[in-house]
C-alpha cells in the first residue's frame, strides 16, 4: 500500500487530510520538490520536479568555481548551504560570514576565502525560481473552490529544503499567499509514514 510522499509529510506537520479543506504542500527533498494540493485523503493536483537539496549543493560548487577560482567539494558545498544559505539576498537577522575552504583553480593550492549569505543567495537563485515556476503551475491547475481554501490556508513548507533562511518569505512575496515552515520539517514524511502505518 503506497503513500505519496507529500501525503506522508501533511499528515506528519499534523494537518486534517480527510477533510474537504484544501491545502499545499511543498515538500523539498534532496533530490525532487514534490508540490501537491490535498484535500478528502487524496492528492488533487501534482508536480514534481529535479531541483531540491542536491541542485542547489551543486548551484554552489558551480558558483564558486565560477565566480572565485575555486573548487570546493560536495560536502563543503552542503555546510555552506546550512552555514550560510539562503534565499534572499537581504536578512533582518543574517548569520556571520562562514569560511570556505577548496583548492585554487589556478595553481592547485589549497586557500581559504570567506563568504556572505547574499553570495550563497545569488548561487541559490535560479534553482528557488524554478521552485517558485512549480509552485505558480500547481496553483494554477487548482479547483477554484480548493484555490480559495489555500488563500485562507497558505503553503505548508515540508523536506530539509525548507530550512533555507527566508525561503518562506521569498515565495510567500511571489505568490501573495501565507506560508508556513513545518516545525521540524526534515523528518515531516517519516513522522506522517508511521502515522500512517499505526492506522
Amino acid at each position: 500500500y503506497l503513500i505519496a510522499e507529500p501525503m506522508a509529510a501533511a499528515i506528519g506537520i499534523g494537518l486534517n487530510v480527510h477533510e474537504p479543506v484544501g491545502n499545499m504542500i511543498v515538500d523539498i527533498g534532496g533530490g525532487t520538490t514534490e508540490i501537491a494540493v490535498i484535500a478528502l485523503s487524496g492528492i488533487v493536483s501534482d508536480e514534481s520536479i529535479r531541483i531540491a537539496g542536491d541542485e542547489m549543493t551543486n548551484s554552489v560548487v558551480q558558483y564558486f568555481k565560477r565566480h572565485h577560482n575555486i573548487l570546493i567539494g560536495e560536502r563543503s558545498a552542503e555546510r555552506i548551504k546550512i552555514e550560510v544559505g539562503s534565499a534572499l539576498p537581504e536578512l533582518d537577522n543574517p548569520p556571520p560570514d562562514f569560511a570556505v575552504h577548496g583548492r585554487d583553480l589556478m595553481n592547485g593550492i589549497p586557500k581559504e576565502i570567506t563568504v556572505s549569505y547574499t553570495e550563497v543567495a545569488h548561487a541559490l537563485d535560479k534553482s528557488i525560481s524554478k521552485i517558485e515556476e512549480a509552485i505558480l503551475k500547481a496553483l494554477e491547475m487548482t479547483p477554484p473552490e480548493l484555490s480559495a481554501d489555500i488563500y485562507r490556508t497558505g503553503i505548508y513548507l515540508t523536506g530539509g529544503g525548507a530550512l533555507l533562511r527566508g525561503l518562506d518569505q521569498r515565495i510567500s512575496m511571489k505568490t501573495k499567499l501565507p506560508v508556513h515552515v513545518a516545525e521540524d520539517p526534515l523528518r515531516a514524511v517519516v513522522r506522517g509514514t508511521g502515522i500512517a502505518l499505526k492506522n
